[in-house]
């Protein structure tokens, strides 16, 4: 039997050894325990012990091939002592080594849906023993082989450290001697039985995340799969959109803001052919009293500076919201540009709200609205000192029961100054 144990447990840490570099969890751990027993049959007339009685204590080392099974080399020790009043005086030495399967238990019946720090184990196996009297008379110990199951229930206190206590029964085969060692016993098969109770704890070794005990494997590692094939498609779909509608793909857009309707090239950029930082399709779009000697003769800047005065171009800003339409980005750049161009202009940023809504929360959210443009603009490179914010509340020009009308007035306009 001993061989046996012996051959099992270097298959073991083979089989560990080739494993671990492929698992996604924690698979070793070692347990300490300590706690009472209760030794049943046979006993000796005049000889029994208290129900139950100390010591016992075992330590185990266990390797989870997956989440839900393992095997562990264990060995226990017991005191057995005639301690009960009415007993005649007595004291043995009983200890036991083993290899057992360990199956968890709380993994199978989905635990982990309602907790993550309850968990239970079951193990069971088989192994051998030796009884060894030392009191009233001492003798060699005797070896035997045993069979042991029992429960595992575990507290998780940390990713390293659980609490355990465990219950587990003891049958041995061929035990010749009584527990107290002072006749031999005439039973056959499962001549000793022995009923343990302990508490202890057990350390995970390794550096992932968790332990097997606590990994929600299959399940976990489809989830994680579905999880990442999830995000792949949600990114094809981003790189697929089209925000500013201009015809080209986000990911491949260098533009992703062109003005709706405008001409682009094939990476997403507007067409400016006389590089007036307006594109030629908004250009030619424009009344032509804008197409002055005046107009032609300063670049563009002049015909920049008319269409911000005039309001043809916004700032456009969904409901209840301060953060402007992608689309209305090139609104801003429009204002930048011609400031930069113009170092000695100034700027005054005027918000509006539609009529939805308390007219002093409005009026508050206009500011704001002017404020968050303002905001772009610094960070874009302008000088705070060159701009200011105006709050003008409601605009009621347009009919309130219209979406599209009120989106209109959900803006921020420019006056250059």
């Amino acid at each position: 039997m001993k061989r046996i144990i012996v051959l099992l447990a270097c298959g073991l840490f083979s089989t560990a050894i080739f494993a671990q570099e492929q698992q996604e969890f924690n698979q070793w751990s070692i347990e300490l325990q300590a706690g009472v027993h209760k030794p049943g049959r046979p006993f000796t007339q005049g000889y029994y012990t208290a129900t139950p009685s100390f010591f016992q204590g075992s330590l185990g080392v266990r390797y989870m091939f997956t989440n839900r099974f393992g095997l562990k080399l264990g060995a226990g020790y017991h005191s057995i002592e005639g301690n009960e009043d009415g007993s005649l005086p007595f004291k043995t030495r009983y200890m036991r080594y083993s290899l057992q399967g360990v199956v968890n238990a709380g993994d199978i019946l989905n635990f982990k849906n309602w907790t993550h720090r309850l968990n239970f184990l079951v193990h069971g196996g088989a192994g051998v023993a030796s009884l060894a009297p030392q009191e009233p008379k001492e003798r060699d110990g005797e070896m035997m082989g045993h069979f042991i199951a029992g429960i595992t229930p575990q507290l998780k206190l940390s990713n390293s450290i659980v609490l355990t206590g465990d219950f587990s029964a003891i049958a041995n085969v061929r035990q010749d001697f009584a527990w107290d060692g002072t006749s031999k016993s005439r039973l056959r098969g499962f001549d000793g039985l022995m009923i343990t109770g302990s508490l202890g704890l057990t350390f995970y070794l390794g550096n992932a995340p968790e332990h097997a005990d606590w990994y929600g494997g299959a399940t976990s590692t489809m989830e994680a799969q579905i999880d990442s094939l999830n995000r792949r498609v949600s990114k094809v779909e981003d790189d697929m959109l089209d925000s500013d509608q201009d015809g080209i793909a986000n990911y491949l857009d260098k533009e992703p803001n062109t003005v709706n309707g405008v001409a682009v090239d094939s990476k997403g950029v507007a067409v400016d052919k006389n590089n007036n930082n307006i594109p030629d399709e908004l250009e030619k779009s424009l009344d032509a009293r804008y197409a002055s000697t005046k107009n032609q003769n300063t670049g563009g800047s002049g015909l920049i500076s008319d269409l911000l005065n005039d309001g043809y171009v916004n700032v456009y800003f969904k409901f209840n919201s301060t953060q402007p339409e992608t689309y209305s980005l090139e609104a801003i750049n429009y204002c930048i540009t011609y400031m930069r161009n113009n170092p000695n202009a100034q700027a005054e940023l005027i918000g509006y709200a539609d009529e939805i809504g308390d007219v002093e929360y409005n009026q508050q959210l206009s500011m704001a609205r002017a404020q968050k443009v303002m905001d772009i603009m610094v960070a874009a490179g302008i000088d705070a000192g060159r701009l200011s914010v105006t709050g003008n509340g409601e605009d009621a020009s347009v009919d309130k029961a219209s979406q599209p009308a009120r989106q209109l007035v959900r803006r921020v306009t420019f006056k250059l100054k």
